[in-house]
């Protein structure tokens, strides 16, 4: 019985050892692990926390190249848009110097026309030599003539009245004419001639061309005269003695009486 007790006494005290032997072996055990799990957090907290900053330096990173592609698109536009409006600024600057062009271009153009209009016209057109009316008609008869009758009619008119070529033509006489005092003759394109007589000045010279309207000289009462007037004739050819009816020739260029 006392072996009995004190086997199991024995025996208890073995199984009590091995018992305490496995339990410190699993503690030991789990320390271990909880050690190595630890560890593991740690590195895995480490990880994330380096992966966090990796993200958020890629975000920030990601953002900045954001903000300047943003800000080189508002620059491209705003180039864009000021070479638009230059370009603009530019073509409505050339539109109005063509219109410019264009204004002065056709005035120009009208004042050429109205030059040559006015040339034409001085070619073409006839007018009356002098503002007056008539004194002596043509071929009135009187001893004061040395052919018997007028050659020419007499327009009333006061010494120093402006007298004008009645048609274009060029100047072939231009002096003192004897009973005609001072005196123009000149040629017209359709052959025929033009005398302008008692002139108490004369304002052209031979051999110059002359237009409807171009002041030859000024009326007077040079030569054979009984007061002032301008004496008028139209003749075949320069000389005395070749005259035509001068009111029925101005009437057939059209001049009105």
């Amino acid at each position: 019985m006392a072996f009995t007790i004190r086997t199991t006494v024995a025996c208890a005290a073995a199984l009590t050892a091995v018992t305490a032997g496995t339990l410190t072996a699993s503690a030991q055990a789990a320390e271990a692990e909880r050690s190595a799990f630890a560890k593991c957090a740690a590195v895995s907290g480490d990880m994330a926390a380096r992966l966090a900053e990796q993200a958020e330096a890629q975000h920030r990173a990601a953002v900045s190249a954001a903000k300047k592609r943003h800000a080189a698109h508002v620059a491209h536009v705003a180039k864009v848009r000021a070479a638009k409006k230059a370009a603009a600024a530019r073509a409505a600057k050339e539109a109005a110097a063509a219109a410019r062009a264009r204004v002065r271009a056709a005035a120009r153009d009208g004042a050429a026309h109205a030059s040559r209009s006015r040339a034409r016209t001085s070619l073409t057109s006839w007018m009356l030599p002098v503002h007056g009316a008539i004194g002596t008609p043509y071929h009135a008869t009187s001893s004061l003539w040395s052919s018997g009758y007028h050659t020419g009619v007499d327009f009333q008119a006061a010494v120093g009245t402006p007298v004008h070529a009645a048609g274009a033509g060029t100047v072939v006489e231009a002096g003192w004419g004897g009973s005609y005092g001072n005196n123009v003759v000149i040629r017209h394109a359709d052959g025929m001639y033009t005398q302008y007589g008692h002139l108490s000045s004369i304002g052209v010279s031979v051999g110059q061309t002359v237009s409807a309207g171009t002041r030859i000289g000024l009326s007077g009462a040079t030569g054979n005269v009984t007061g002032p007037h301008l004496h008028f004739e139209a003749r075949t050819t320069p000389a005395y003695g070749s005259d035509v009816d001068p009111v029925a020739y101005l009437r057939s260029h059209g001049v009105l009486f």
